[in-house]
């Protein structure tokens, strides 16, 4: 079993998970957006800011080679995270319904929020049901017609929220203006989650958080690592 953890121009989280992950015994790689995938078992597309977010974050990033590979993975079954910049990509490359967009407050934003797990997932069996874990985005408010929402409701797709300190989803609590205070989403199928927050600075107690984890072990718990 083996993570890839795909780097674009521009990536500048990807060294952070690599770290998460080597640090919890999951066995990973990093791979430059050139390169292939057929050695990897899942796929991580890390945050940062590919191709400078020219035109859109990750609209140039989703139309790469790569991302056909990440497709045929999607595919197949096998687990896809999108963090940050990496889930605006999976939003472009229609891998996630939705999309995500300038935040209400046209400002980037880096603060400790706190997620409520509102999905069955893949990626949450290990999680608790509040957890907290950092943002950092210029470009995170999830938008999506109602139509589909209610499809995605239905589908329980909505894996994560953001809640205040009563485990709700207040106005207050979300940082960005997301329909439903919506953080993170899932594919129908639900290998595939996009998440606006960073895991990967919430692996470690000189973090401040070790929430983030529990979304690294249960994605290697579904591969049979743990």
């Amino acid at each position: 079993m083996k993570i890839g953890i795909i780097k674009f121009g521009g990536s500048n989280c990807d060294l952070d998970v690599y770290k998460s992950l080597t640090n919890l015994g999951i066995s990973c790689d990093q791979v430059w957006y050139k390169e292939s995938l057929s050695d990897f078992d899942a796929v991580i597309i890390p945050g940062g800011f590919s191709y400078g977010d020219y035109l859109r974050a990750g609209a140039l990033a989703a139309r790469t080679e790569i991302m056909s590979s990440v497709c045929k993975m999607s595919m197949e079954g096998k687990p896809i995270l999108g963090i940050c910049n990496g889930a605006q990509i999976l939003s472009e490359a229609k891998l996630v319904p939705g999309t995500f967009t300038t935040n209400a407050y046209p400002k980037f934003i880096c603060k400790w929020v706190k997620l409520r797990v509102t999905g069955t997932s893949i990626f949450t069996d290990r999680s608790r049901e509040i957890i907290d874990i950092p943002i950092a985005h210029k470009e995170g408010r999830y938008v999506v017609d109602k139509k589909t929402l209610q499809e995605m409701y239905d589908n329980d797709q909505v894996i994560f929220k953001y809640v205040d300190d009563n485990g709700l989803p207040s106005t207050d609590a979300n940082p960005n203006g997301s329909i439903d205070n919506i953080a993170g989403i899932s594919n129908v199928e639900g290998n595939v989650l996009a998440m606006m927050p960073h895991p990967e600075r919430a692996s470690d107690a000189l973090l401040g958080s070790t929430d983030g984890i529990a979304i690294f072990q249960s994605m290697a718990n579904y591969l049979g690592k743990f």
